[in-house]
């Protein structure tokens, strides 16, 4: 691996390089080993995730190296330079007709996907199921036995190498439509209700105690999140700025979508 690291930093400081094979060579065997789910963009090392940057960069040298191409689907035609992953029978993940997932992207067994679409980098964890509709953005990373309701977008990073993709772990239900970009980590268990949109900058507060708690870029396990809003001054007045609610958080007795369901009642709010 050092070696292989070492070829794609050369590559990265001189694109000249990619006219020799021994780099190329290095570019498509990690690409092919993101796609086996050997190496991970992100990997967690204790508590924390750490960014492999030196992988993102082979991503990227990957887009040059490969040519346009002409591919044809039954009445379907398409022009791209990105192979589409085909081992889907003997890895055990079923692709239901209108799903795609870029070669690249890791798709562990008893992965689902309705039409819907995986970007080369990505990381699916077992038995996650990707709703119609639902994308997973370049690197981003989905834990195990994850629900990506209809229409849920998780943001893709591949520039700046620096930027730390999204992560959802284990166990996580997104609501229909609901976003997550630029980084944001879901811990596992978390529950998002029906169009919340999370981004870097977005303040999350957890409102469940007698004074509010805010965090920014992370959703705390097992919380039970909903769309908000709070009142920001602006030279022209004060206006609503969206936000997300924490409102609860996951009982042991029931299941994530139950958990947002009662948290709902609860509180009386509609989403």
């Amino acid at each position: 691996m050092q070696d292989l690291k070492k070829l794609i930093e050369a590559a990265w400081e001189d694109r000249n390089l990619l006219n020799y094979k021994e780099y190329t060579d290095a570019i498509e065997t990690i690409i092919e080993r993101l796609d086996k789910g050997e190496i991970r963009v992100v990997e967690q090392i204790g508590a924390r995730w750490h960014t492999n940057e030196w992988i993102k960069k082979a991503v990227i040298l990957y887009f040059p190296i490969r040519t346009m191409e002409e591919v044809k689907a039954g009445p379907f035609t398409f022009h791209d330079k990105m192979k589409l992953k085909t081992d889907y029978k003997a890895t055990g993940v079923r692709v239901v007709p209108g799903a795609s997932a870029r070669y690249g992207a890791y798709l562990a067994k008893g992965v689902i996907m309705m039409p819907s679409y995986v970007n080369i980098g990505a990381y699916v964890d077992e038995g996650t199921m990707i709703d119609t509709w639902a994308t997973v953005g370049s690197c981003a990373q989905v834990g195990k036995h994850v629900h990506l309701s209809g229409g849920v977008g998780l943001g893709g990073v591949l520039e700046p190498v620096q930027a730390a993709p999204v992560i959802i772990g284990d166990n996580c239900f997104l609501g229909s439509r609901a976003i997550v970009v630029e980084g944001v980590h879901v811990e596992n268990e978390a529950v998002l209700g029906a169009n919340v949109v999370l981004t870097a900058s977005t303040k999350i507060i957890d409102v469940t105690g007698s004074t509010p708690v805010e965090y920014k870029g992370r959703v705390p396990a097992r919380s039970v999140v909903i769309p908000g809003s709070y009142t920001k001054k602006f030279p022209a007045g004060d206006y609503q700025v969206p936000c997300a609610l924490i409102i609860g958080t996951r009982k042991e007795s029931t299941d994530k979508k139950t958990s947002l369901n009662d948290a709902l009642r609860e509180n009386n709010v509609a989403v």
